[in-house]
């Protein structure tokens, strides 16, 4: 007993703690069926460390794989079943009008094709088994182009980090984004049978900003807008040189129209040397990294919560930023 205490105070990784402990319950005393739901392994599980330990002792517990119920498809089904799940929507395989898996209807396919049952408990710990997970997707952009957002990652951006404080003293992170005075649902936490309501008037209101992300210091410079056009962002090119008094800054930013209309060019001329655009890759948001910022902002701030009117949102935007910076 004092032996098998050391060896659960020494395992190498969790399966070998869990092996040794449930011998350890078995030596004092416990049932299968006890040490099961302490350990919430099925008995036969149990079952079979006991006999690991009982055939090759402690060395029978570091063995590298994990006994239990043999599954109910065989290897060649279940490299089919994870090949479908994963390249396939059921309405490929049958399920009209359905395009996206649920357990339900995985557990369907199982039946369906092989005649094997499974419940819903046992068919997700097989998912699990085979290296999936129940998670959100995400957006890509069907136009991008993989090759310039590599030649971005890989050249460009690199090249520019290494002539900070030497040619270049600032890299600037430029977006636009409209803070709508409701923006959506996210889960949060609250009692149990008392679901959190959120009022809204229905309106789209909202503040319109436009702002840099500092890459070497963090520090997040933004001013409000009326609207999004040329005008408003030479403006704001004249406002961020007047904070950056000092040295050359270097902005990346994305494709909009306004970013290249013609308006900003003798601006541009003139400022040849103290401010130098660089466009990101077409269709590549993913690359600009202030997109964290207002998705941040968002969760943080805007998510699950009404504002009256856009004054408080403006308020609100502004303690954010300020709390950050």
């Amino acid at each position: 007993m004092e032996e098998m205490k050391e060896v659960m105070k020494n395992a190498i990784d969790s399966r070998h703690y869990e092996r040794s402990q449930a011998v350890y319950l078995y030596l004092s005393g416990y049932k299968m069926k006890e040490i099961a739901n302490i350990i919430h392994r099925c008995r036969e599980t149990v079952g079979a460390y006991v006999a690991m330990y009982r055939n090759n002792s402690l060395e029978g517990l570091k063995l590298g794989h994990l006994p239990g119920k043999p599954s109910k498809l065989s290897k060649e089904q279940q490299a089919i079943l994870l090949e479908t799940v994963s390249t396939k929507v059921p309405a490929d395989v049958g399920f009209t009008a359905r395009y996206n898996w649920t357990l339900s209807l995985i557990t369907q396919f199982v039946k369906n094709k092989w005649d094997i049952s499974y419940s819903l408990r046992g068919m997700l710990r097989l998912l699990h088994s085979l290296g999936l997970s129940y998670t959100r997707p995400t957006y890509t952009l069907e136009k991008a182009d993989p090759e310039k957002q590599k030649e971005f990652t890989d050249t460009t951006f690199p090249t520019l980090k290494k002539l900070v404080n030497e040619e270049i003293h600032h890299i600037l992170f430029e977006d636009e984004s409209m803070i709508r005075d409701y923006q959506a649902i996210q889960r949060t936490w609250f009692l149990k049978g008392k679901q959190r309501i959120i009022p809204t008037h229905g309106q789209h209101k909202g503040v319109k900003l436009v702002g840099t992300l500092n890459y070497e210091t963090g520090e997040i410079f933004c001013i409000e807008e009326e609207k999004f056009d040329a005008a408003a962002f030479l403006k704001f090119l004249t406002a961020t040189l007047e904070h950056y008094p000092i040295g050359k800054t270097v902005m990346i930013l994305d494709n909009a129209r306004i970013h290249h209309a013609k308006p900003l060019r003798p601006f541009l001329d003139e400022n040849k040397g103290r401010l130098d655009l660089v466009y990101l890759p077409p269709y590549s948001p993913e690359l600009n990294l202030i997109e964290g910022l207002w998705k941040w902002l968002k969760e943080s701030v805007i998510n699950n919560v009404f504002f009256p009117d856009v004054k408080k949102i403006a308020l609100k935007f502004r303690e954010f930023i300020g709390d950050i910076n």
